[in-house]
């Protein structure tokens, strides 16, 4: 069986990860049928820090395929992508094309696998924001229309899929790679230098902090709200050190507008953070204030206090069970809430039904005929819709 495995963004590359490492295992079990697999990096993110060094902290290889395509707009990049992982496929004819999440890389590369009648296995299919001002979701509706195999995470994943007439056998509830991943790193986030390297070591003890990310272009497009978000910031920090690792697009946008400067020394800016040494910074995080989705799942498994500036999630069940608070893009309720998270009035949580760290063995086994379980739950859930 030949597997091509599409990497775009920095998601991505921790979506991979455990999937390639439960490929290896099967072809160390099963040697008579070895699953070849091949890594197709697109270059949608190209950054150094958001890219290579996620492959060597995630121990992937270097991809078998290097696109380069580059930034531009969405459709830019996807036709870009589109035209040059045609000449991949074709020349390669693998049997099964798996795609991650939401990036214009996922679509891009499904579409085209489509077209050439090759199978797509989408992981982490069925979340929707129901917001279609929302790219990702374009990009999520249209590959899960066209995957053969849809890997779900959570409960809402299956719902969302049977209500939009995704025929059920197509639909597998196998729990969260990323948890695989995260799982699979914790031990060595504890050997990060990271809080000696931003000075936040008080003797052998870590400084209380918030830890912020922040890129989607509803928030940090805005100079007006990036505005009153730092002015937010700067009365945060009166109570706690601030860690603000800024991705390339918040950081082009805060310095075109003149917004790094005259921020005091509890608020601490850095680059883009390589993933062990962010899984560090997550874990110990008193909390986190984010518009990311990763995020969300990763905090909700830790067990770490967590605010979503964004007015609605793809990813519910981190809301549901988890220590998730979907607060909105008001800046006075994102405060008041931090307030009270610094206060100690935190949201208690569990971890989700699944993601217990074998979702990529699960979808393995599924994808060469091997599964020899029955979920349940999955059963049940689409027996009732």
């Amino acid at each position: 069986m030949k597997i091509i495995s599409v990497v775009g963004a920095r998601p991505n590359f921790m979506k991979i990860a455990p999937i390639h490492r439960a490929i290896q295992n099967y072809n160390i079990q099963y040697p008579a049928s070895t699953i070849h697999h091949q890594v197709c990096h697109t270059g949608q993110h190209y950054d150094e820090k958001m890219s290579k060094i996620f492959f060597k902290d995630l121990g992937l290889p270097q991809p078998d395929f290097y696109l380069g395509v580059g930034s531009g707009s969405h459709t830019e990049q996807t036709a870009k992508i589109m035209l040059e992982f045609e000449k991949v496929l074709l020349k390669e004819k693998p049997d099964l094309v798996i795609v991650v999440g939401d990036v214009n890389s996922t679509v891009a590369c499904s579409l085209v696998a489509s077209k050439l009648n090759i199978k797509i296995a989408h992981v982490e299919a069925g979340l929707r924001s129901c917001d279609r001002t929302m790219p990702e979701e374009i990009n999520r509706i249209l590959t899960d229309s066209i995957s053969d195999f849809l890997f779900v995470t959570e409960k809402s994943g299956i719902e969302n899929l049977i209500k939009e007439g995704i025929p059920p056998e197509k639909i597998f509830f196998v729990g969260n790679v990323m948890i695989d991943n995260l799982i699979q790193n914790v031990p060595k986030s504890s050997n990060s230098e990271i809080f000696s390297n931003l000075g936040l070591m008080k003797g052998k003890l870590v400084h209380p902090y918030v830890l912020i990310t922040l890129h989607r272009p509803s928030n940090v497009d805005s100079k007006e709200y990036m505005e009153r978000f730092f002015d937010m910031l700067r009365r945060l920090s009166e109570n706690r050190k601030i860690i603000f690792p800024l991705h390339p697009r918040t950081k082009k946008n805060l310095d075109a507008n003149g917004l790094l400067e005259n921020l005091n020394e509890q608020i601490i800016l850095t680059d883009p953070i390589g993933y062990i040494d962010f899984l560090a910074l997550t874990k110990n995080a008193e909390l986190i204030i984010t518009d990311s989705g990763g995020i969300q799942e990763e905090s909700t498994y830790l067990g770490i206090q967590c605010i979503t500036v964004r007015n609605n999630t793809e990813r519910p069940i981190t809301v549901e069970v988890g220590t998730n608070q979907l607060i909105g893009t008001d800046l006075m309720k994102v405060e008041q809430a931090a307030l009270h998270v610094i206060n100690g009035k935190i949201k208690s949580g569990r971890i989700p039904e699944l993601w217990d760290g074998k979702t990529s063995e699960r979808i393995i086994d599924i994808l060469v005929g091997k599964a020899q379980f029955v979920e349940l739950e999955q059963e049940k859930l689409i027996s009732n819709n």
